[in-house]
């Protein structure tokens, strides 16, 4: 491997003095400056000794470099010392050996390391480094090397496979990237839209609440304008009010004429070969009860348009009349003083108010005051009200 030096081992182990490159075998230059030397700074150095720029490719400046090694010139001199100064700190650490085994000891614990730069070069060059250490260790870098390549070529395969791996997550990553802004594209569409639709809705909005203000404000001028329009409005009120009455009216008109015609045909029933007399008046159909002389007796409930028969009808019978329109009309209040004010109640149920009913029935029967419920609010009906008051 390495060349044999000229000095014998006895002689080698008595001197102190660091090798130089120079002073190195010929096959230690090649691995020497191929793993210890980046290829960038060879060719800055060998450009500095040819005064220009080195148009050589990185093997042939790797060739040169290992023969001018061989001899003491200006670029073996800067090699020595470019050497020197890139690994001081491992030729400090390898100083400290003072025997072959233990320069050794280091160079194989920078194997195991994986740093072997610049340990190859402080154990090289170390005065301890006997013959055998450094064929040992050309034979150790040499494997190295092979190793190396192998990974190298591995790592190439990965890296190309990282490569194509990459490239794919590239185009698949345009993709998605286009995909991305045109969805960003149709959102932020959609979202003027949807402020537009907005701005509308709160323009029609405020547009609306204008125009009910000022029809308000026109209500309350148009109001203003006319007189007593709080008179009108009680007057209209009055007129539907007495429309309901007068439809009443002619409701009761009705059943009075259908009651004088079913009596007129029951008195005609018995004379048939009689002479049929005149027919009689109102009046003169409905019986007089028992008279109820100094009693007062509380109508509740009945239509409004009666009211004055049903006066009418109690005063002729002696009583006094009160009224009570069942909570209808009247407050429901004063309906309990007026069944307190009462000698006899007539409750007409179909004309009343559900919470004036049960305000009798209970008054009533707590007070034992007697009382005829009565379903039809007609003068026959009130007619034997009375009849069943009468003691």
């Amino acid at each position: 491997m390495c060349d044999k030096h000229a000095t014998t081992p006895s002689q080698e182990a008595q001197t102190s003095r660091r090798r130089r490159i120079w002073e190195l075998g010929h096959t230690c230059h090649c691995p020497l400056v191929g793993v210890s030397m980046p290829i960038g700074t060879l060719r800055k150095l060998v450009g500095k000794v040819t005064g220009g720029q080195v148009l050589a490719d990185d093997y042939e400046i790797h060739v040169g470099a290992v023969s001018e090694c061989g001899t003491r010139n200006r670029l073996s001199e800067l090699l020595q010392k470019e050497l020197e100064r890139r690994y001081a700190q491992v030729i400090g650490r390898f100083r400290a050996a003072r025997t072959t085994e233990a320069v050794g000891e280091l160079w194989q614990a920078a194997v195991a390391g994986g740093d072997v730069a610049g340990a190859f070069w402080a154990g090289l060059t170390h005065p301890r480094c006997a013959p055998e250490l450094e064929e040992r260790m050309c034979r150790d870098l040499h494997m190295i090397q092979h190793q190396a390549g192998a990974c190298a070529r591995a790592d190439i395969n990965r890296f190309n496979a990282v490569v194509e791996e990459n490239g794919q997550l590239t185009r698949e990553l345009a993709k998605m990237q286009q995909r991305s802004a045109a969805m960003q594209l149709e959102r932020n569409a959609e979202q003027e839209r949807d402020a537009l639709a907005l701005m509308q809705l709160r323009a029609q909005l405020v547009s609306r609440d204008s125009t009910i203000d000022a029809l308000r404000h026109e209500l309350e001028g148009l109001r203003g304008t006319i007189p007593d329009l709080a008179s009108r409005e009680r007057l209209v009120q009055r007129l539907e009010q007495s429309d309901e009455r007068e439809r009443q009216l002619r409701e009761q008109v009705a059943e009075l004429r259908r009651e004088l015609a079913q009596a007129q045909t029951q008195a005609q029933a018995p004379a048939r070969d009689e002479e049929p007399a005149p027919p009689a008046p109102i009046e003169h159909v409905i019986r007089m009860p028992i008279r109820l002389t100094e009693r007062s007796i509380l109508c509740v409930g009945g239509r409004s348009g009666n009211v004055a028969s049903y006066r009418t009808l109690i005063e002729r019978a002696g009583a006094q009349f009160a009224h009570h329109d069942g909570g209808l009309e009247d407050n429901a209040g004063k309906l309990e003083a007026s069944l307190a004010a009462a000698d006899l109640v007539i409750c007409q149920t179909g004309c009343i108010s559900h919470s004036a009913y049960w305000r009798v029935k209970d008054f009533c029967k707590r007070t034992g005051k007697r009382c005829v419920f009565i379903d039809n609010p007609s003068i026959s009906s009130l007619q034997r009200g009375l009849e069943e008051l009468a003691p």
